[in-house]
């Protein structure tokens, strides 16, 4: 009796060994694997208000960002590390105002908006700064043109610029606490003029917005949410969709991966984390999200995102642990009693 109680006390402390290995979360792989297009953490100390977030086209695994300043300066950003690869000063343009928001086009160029007004109608005009983004990544300088732009229906705060990535049109999103607007761009923006942005559509009240890599989808997000539109013809269709954006302190900035699959949450703030979160209908055929729950395009909860599996992961190899040494105290007792 004493040898078998033994043997299964064994077994049991290898149940435990194995039930602490579950414990090393998918974190813990991810961090040794350095996965491109995860959730990674921005180690700049100069980065303080990160306001705009851009997927690079050229780079895999870089994105762009910057402050929400007046300096010019746009930062390329490792998710493998979370470390600046890349220093980028704007030339040729004036001093910035309020730089909120940043795309990169189908044309290659990076485009930034330098578009904030937080008196809500104090500037007459604001800007957009464009330039091509750099073939290699390394600290530089970059001859970048500006461009005027006015709004059809008067002056507004803006803090959401997209680029579609089929037509090179630009778009603006206003903001305001009851709902603001989007506004398109002429078919080219022009440096000689002023382009002047015309109202399409309505929109809540937005921080940053973006298009899919296909074009057939614009995310906008606010401070607690986000939601994605079908685009069609030049406008959003429909009421959209929810993503689960995660809470953050300071959310102001989205944008999707490269490969359209998931979505990229940023905020402001020193060391500001970036969130994936799996893009819903990334699986489904149509490319859509579906409401059926278990399908490979069901419309996640809000602040869903694949730590939600390492979330549940650990939760299981927490109780797997618990249980097998409770068991493994069990079986000492009998052996001491016998």
């Amino acid at each position: 009796m004493r040898s078998a109680l033994r043997g299964l006390g064994t077994a049991l402390c290898a149940l435990g060994a194995v039930a602490a290995l579950v414990l090393l979360p998918a974190g813990h792989a991810r961090a040794e694997g350095q996965e491109a297009d995860r959730d990674f953490t921005i180690e700049d100390p100069r980065i303080t208000e990160s306001s705009g977030l851009a997927a690079s086209r050229a780079h895999p695994g870089i994105y762009w960002t910057h402050n929400d300043q007046d300096a010019p300066l746009i930062y390329g950003i490792d998710s493998r590390t979370g470390t600046t690869v890349a220093t980028l000063t704007m030339q040729g343009i004036g001093t910035p105002r309020d730089m909120e928001a940043i795309a990169v086009g189908p044309d290659g160029d990076i485009y930034v908006g330098d578009i904030g007004d937080n008196l809500d109608g104090s500037w007459d005009h604001v800007w957009i700064y464009r330039f091509p983004e750099p073939k290699t990544l390394k600290d530089q300088k970059v001859a970048a043109r500006q461009y005027v732009v006015k709004y059809a229906d008067g002056a507004r705060n803006a803090e959401a610029l997209m680029v579609h990535p089929k037509t090179g049109r630009v778009y603006i999103a206003s903001k305001n606490e009851d709902g603001g607007g989007l506004y398109a761009g002429p078919e080219r923006l022009s440096s000689s003029g002023t382009n002047v942005f015309r109202r399409v559509g309505e929109v809540p009240w937005v921080t940053d917005g973006a298009f899919s890599p296909d074009g057939g989808r614009l995310v906008l997000r606010g401070y607690f949410s986000a939601r994605e539109y079908v685009w069609q013809d030049g406008r959003v269709d429909g009421d959209g969709t929810s993503v689960g954006a995660p809470f953050q302190g300071q959310a102001e900035s989205v944008t999707y991966t490269e490969d359209g699959s998931a979505f990229m949450f940023g905020s402001e703030g020193r060391e500001s984390k970036v969130v994936r979160v799996d893009r819903a209908g990334a699986g489904s055929p149509s490319g859509q999200p579906s409401d059926t729950p278990g399908t490979p395009g069901a419309t996640q909860a809000p602040g869903a995102s694949a730590v939600e599996g390492e979330e549940g992961n650990v939760t299981v190899g927490f109780l797997v642990l618990a249980g097998a040494f409770v068991l493994v105290f069990g079986v000492k007792r009998l052996l001491r009693r016998d």
